[in-house]
């Protein structure tokens, strides 16, 4: 039998580290799965202005700087997947390639991706002009010409939070109308900064070591250049929750259920569903199971509520462990 653990954290972002952090120092000494290879989206970012505490910081030197601070507080890191869990009964049980490993509380902080348009010239330029984050990066494109690639809510609203920064955004849509709320496509269409270009899809973003503009092609086959400094992908994003499909509840779109997330999105009034705790508002639909970052919020999706949500998240489980 393995050691039986306090507490397990699934994910080595933002949310599981600052998770780690809180446990630690609650002298739990937490074991953190930080995936392979470890890091999630931040690992893939190159300049963060946004996240509080830092000026400027590169994306993996915050990971890193995460690490350190969990590990002084005799937090175990490992680089590795968790590939099955098992939270039929307490304590858990999740594997890896490698071992099994039981714990009383779970902590699942996996994160999620974005959705891209499978370019090779799309994931050359990631960082230099490419990027998905409107909120992220909008502001290196002050005075510049950007592209947002979608035709739903997100894409809109990009958008709209790319106005503030550039003097000029197009929207591009492959099809001939939106799938965004009215209300969204009712200020793109009255938003003088906005260029809207329906029926068209990239087919390549021009560049070399920034990007330069895109070659669009329409349903003709008619294929047309545009001179860009930024494109925006925004067709969505995938949750990193397949391994605990029929193991927790999660909404239609992949994202794990919690308490608060569950009463946002499905309960009127103040009653609770009875598989979840009122009381533990990170917690799944098992009990000793909880979550935090962008595998439960599909809504901010930044480092810093990624974050807060792990600390909300190891509070949680410290106090459901005192409790049980």
């Amino acid at each position: 039998m393995n050691d039986l653990h306090s507490v397990i954290i699934i994910g080595g972002g933002p949310s599981g580290l600052s998770a780690a952090i809180y446990i630690a120092r609650a002298g739990l000494k937490p074991l953190v799965f930080a995936g392979s290879p470890p890091g999630g989206q931040l690992m893939l970012t190159t300049e963060v202005e946004n996240f509080p505490g830092y000026k400027e910081i590169m994306g993996p030197e915050l990971i890193q700087t995460l690490r350190k601070q969990a590990e002084h507080f005799q937090t175990e890191i490992k680089d590795e997947n968790i590939t099955a869990v098992d939270f039929n009964q307490a304590p858990f049980t999740l594997k890896t390639t490698k071992q099994e490993y039981s714990s009383r509380a779970v902590i699942i902080a996996t994160g999620a991706q974005a959705l891209w348009l499978g370019l090779e010239s799309e994931q050359r330029l990631r960082g230099k002009g490419v990027s998905a984050c409107a909120t992220c990066d909008g502001f290196f494109f002050r005075d510049k010409e950007v592209a947002v690639i979608g035709g739903g809510d997100t894409a809109l609203e990009e958008a709209q939070t790319l106005t503030r920064f550039a003097k000029k955004v197009y929207i591009i849509h492959r099809r001939g109308e939106f799938r965004a709320s009215k209300i969204m496509q009712d200020r793109v269409m009255n938003n003088p900064k906005i260029e809207i270009v329906f029926n068209n899809e990239i087919v390549e973003i021009n560049g070399e070591m920034k990007v330069e503009g895109v070659i669009l092609r329409n349903p003709h086959k008619e294929s047309t250049e545009l001179a860009l400094n930024g494109v925006f992908v925004a067709i969505g994003h995938k949750p990193d929750t397949a391994l605990f499909k029929n193991a927790i509840q999660m909404d239609e779109k992949g994202y794990v259920v919690t308490t608060s997330t569950h009463a946002l999105n499905v309960l009127t009034g103040s009653q609770i569903d009875k598989t979840f705790d009122a009381k533990y508002q990170t917690m799944t639909s098992v009990s000793g199971v909880f979550a935090g970052g962008d595998c439960v919020d599909h809504i901010y999706r930044q480092a810093s509520t990624a974050a807060g949500m792990g600390v909300a998240a190891a509070l949680d489980a410290e106090r459901w462990l005192e409790e049980s």
